[in-house]
């Protein structure tokens, strides 16, 4: 490819990812090296590792995710809601011993009462308000910890956060519902679950354990039963987030799949939410911060 220009890099906890930024089409580059896995003087070495080869001289980095965190390269401290998406005004900017690196690290997004934090989502909200501006509503980021965002004027007004995505992983792979857990799909088991749990989400600790009941005394019912796990915790956290959706204008950012079940669940309740891809709002994010690095440059 052509020179690269700069480098976008969405960097968390197992991953690394980087963007190599030019007049081509931007590159993708995969690394096992996540913060989780690196001490703080390691950061440098991680990266050159995986774009070095790419440097001919100095290139500015815009990077997002866990490698702000208190635990990676530099801590970038939180910008408080209500505010904008942090960009490169609020980076930190790492020591770094590679004449040819130029690090900036946007900070998270942190909120007192009640207490909650993100760090990466702020930067695929920076990239969909970047091509949504005058967006008024609510963003719903599905993962493993899923972000409900209020957005108004520009600016995250309140945000919650749900540990679905963690949850399901839990359960169906260490819990004693991994044996009752296939990997198909059921779509009215799903929808059944969902109903369940939003109605009567006090008795959801019960409902889980019948997963297990049901596929020993009425076996085979592997694909059902994921599906009634997805849709009783999906349920339960619609149940929690429901001042957040309830006739409210709704996005998704987010994997296609996952973000279809959220779409099915909220159209349940008669929403038709927006759908957006992650990948494409963290380097639209990354992006708006670049610009921003150039014009304050200029």
């Amino acid at each position: 490819m052509n020179a690269v220009e700069w480098i976008a890099v969405d960097w968390g906890t197992s991953a690394l990812r980087a963007w190599l930024m030019g007049a081509d089409a931007p590159r993708l580059l995969r690394s096992d090296k996540g913060m989780g896995g690196l001490a703080p003087d390691q950061f440098e070495a991680a990266l050159l590792d995986l774009v070095g080869p790419y440097l001919e001289g100095p290139v500015p980095v815009i990077a997002c995710g866990m490698v702000g965190a208190r635990q990676g390269w530099a801590e970038a401290p939180y910008a408080k809601v209500p505010c904008a998406p942090p960009g490169i005004g609020n980076a930190t900017r790492p020591t770094v011993a590679d004449a040819r690196l130029d690090i900036h690290i946007l900070p998270g997004v942190s909120q007192d009462r009640p207490a909650d934090v993100m760090r990466g989502e702020e930067t695929q909200i920076a990239g969909f308000l970047a091509q949504t501006p005058d967006y008024d509503g609510v963003l719903c980021l599905p993962g493993t910890h899923t972000k409900w965002a209020h957005i108004s004027a520009g600016e995250i007004v309140s945000f919650q956060t749900a540990m679905t995505g963690e949850l399901f992983a839990l359960l169906s792979g260490q819990s004693v519902l991994r044996h009752s857990i296939g990997t198909g799909w059921d779509d009215a088991a799903f929808a059944e679950a969902l109903s369940d749990a939003m109605s009567r989400p006090q008795a959801i600790a019960a409902k889980l354990f019948q997963i297990r009941a049901d596929s020993l005394l009425h076996p085979p019912a592997p694909d059902s039963a994921r599906a009634r796990l997805s849709g009783l915790l999906i349920g339960l956290e619609l149940a929690a987030t429901k001042p957040y959706w309830l006739g409210q204008r709704i996005a998704l950012i987010g994997d296609s799949a996952l973000c279809a079940r959220y779409a099915e669940a909220l159209a349940a309740q008669g929403l038709r939410p927006e759908h957006t891809n992650a990948d494409e709002m963290t380097l639209a994010g990354l992006s708006a911060a670049c610009q921003s690095l150039k014009e304050t440059s200029s």
